[in-house]
């Protein structure tokens, strides 16, 4: 697959031959699905958490005498069954965290990068170097280039310059090679990736 390449100020940079094992897959939503599954439940916190039988601040003396009350028969008010009592079965921390295959991984990020490109939603630049390295000079790079929810992908280290302008900017994200990954792709309108940037990334996919 050959694209073009541009440069931040609109202007044109030749041309750059796409690896079809990386770019030019039929996309699957399983696999997608499959990797986002993965990450979100990697992300989620797990702190959930209630007070049980055996938690909850209550006196252990037994409430009433145990027959000739003419009512069922208990020994503490710490029961789930009483008002303010432990909560039977509640969520406890624990992690959501579940394995996933490398080759599954790498294959769900190859599809992503793929469903991009057959989008017409995959950018490729130069570089990132800018003269002025300022939020203002970034925002109307990213405006005169029509870009409004990016991820910008660089090679193995991020541009510092474009990255400390980047960081204010809403809907602007720059993540290094290594950084890629499937949600953060597929959550954006559009994915730009400099040169070093596709370089990287077929090194590490095929």
């Amino acid at each position: 697959m050959k694209l073009d390449v541009i440069k931040l100020d609109s202007g044109k940079a030749g041309s750059i031959e796409l690896a079809d094992e990386v770019f030019g897959l039929e996309p699957r939503g399983d696999i997608l699905q499959r990797v986002v599954r993965w990450q979100r439940a990697k992300a989620q916190a797990g702190t959930h958490s209630v007070l049980g039988k055996s938690e909850v601040s209550y006196s252990t003396k037994k409430i009433y005498r145990q027959k000739g009350t003419g009512g069922a028969r208990h020994g503490s008010r710490k029961a789930p069954i009483f008002r303010k009592g432990g909560v039977y079965k509640g969520p406890t921390p624990r992690s959501h965290a579940f394995d996933l295959p490398k080759k599954v991984r790498a294959l769900g990020l190859k599809h992503a990068l793929s469903a991009k490109a057959t989008a017409g939603e995959l950018v490729v630049i130069e570089d990132l170097n800018i003269a002025d390295t300022k939020t203002s000079a970034v925002a109307k790079a990213v405006k005169e280039n029509g870009w409004k929810r990016v991820l910008v992908i660089d090679g193995a280290d991020v541009n510092e310059g474009f990255a400390r302008a980047a960081r204010n900017l809403d809907g602007v994200d720059v993540l290094p090679s290594m950084g890629a990954n499937v949600y953060d792709i597929l959550k954006r309108d559009t994915l730009v990736i400099t040169r070093a940037g596709v370089e990287a990334l077929e090194a590490r996919l095929k």
